[in-house]
């Protein structure tokens, strides 16, 4: 089931780049499972990001949602 929804993530991903959130997307080679890393704007605005992705709007994947903090220097 995950395999039949990747091209639509890709795609969703392509898209997140086009709206400026500076999306990467990848797996851990070694431990199994994957990262998506985005900007936003907000709290808010990161959950419905992660909500509407096809790997999880489809219940391929079980995600943790973590807000990182840059420090500008």
């Amino acid at each position: 089931m995950f395999d039949r929804y990747v091209p639509d993530h890709k795609k969703y991903v392509r898209d997140l780049i086009t709206k400026g959130h500076n999306a990467r997307t990848g797996y851990w080679r070694e431990y199994g499972g994957g990262m998506l890393l985005f900007e936003a704007d907000s709290l808010e605005e990161a959950k419905n990001i992660v909500a509407n992705d096809p790997l999880i709007k489809n219940n391929c994947v079980v995600y943790k949602l973590h807000e990182w903090v840059i420090i500008e220097c």
